[in-house]
């Protein structure tokens, strides 16, 4: 999201950081990159998850622990949208 820094340095870092992971290598797993957070120019990425399945009351949605892939993607298109429509609507006008 937006942000403010405290001088060119770090923005500097940012660009960097921005570059080199685009050049061969650099991520490790080439597949990396395939799922990332702006992917879809227009929404913002959907909530993950981990272990455990319940933490402090909240709980990793049963979909998501179904194995069934379509149904999981779908779900994550579903999130980005909510997320994206909460939390930056701009992107979608």
């Amino acid at each position: 999201g937006d942000y403010v820094l405290t001088n060119g340095a770090i923005a500097a870092a940012v660009v960097c950081d921005a570059v080199i992971r685009l050049l061969p290598g650099a991520l490790g797993d080439e597949r990396s990159s395939e799922e990332e957070s702006f992917m879809v120019p227009d929404r913002l990425e959907a909530p993950a998850y981990t272990r455990p399945v319940e933490f402090r009351g909240m709980k990793v949605p049963d979909v998501l622990l179904s194995g069934h892939h379509s149904k999981i993607r779908a779900w994550k298109e579903e999130m980005a949208v909510e997320r994206t429509r909460r939390n930056r609507p701009d992107l979608m006008e």
